[in-house]
């Protein structure tokens, strides 16, 4: 056990569970804003990049 190693009462390696996390991809936040990103659906408009003030004014234009 090297000396910068810190471990859980229960002998868990705190460090290992970061670099774990770290590579196992995308959390559930981040699944959720990709989601409605690129599906589109019910209730996204907080992820939503679109100016609604630009798409008001091109429907208005055509």
């Amino acid at each position: 056990m090297e000396k910068n190693e810190m471990y859980t009462a229960s002998g868990t390696n705190i460090e290992a569970v970061k670099q774990a996390n770290e590579n196992s991809g995308m959390s559930y936040n981040e699944a959720k804003e990709y989601i409605a990103r690129t599906t589109g659906g019910h209730g996204t408009q907080i992820y939503s990049d679109t100016n609604a003030e630009q798409i008001r004014k091109k429907n208005q234009q055509g």
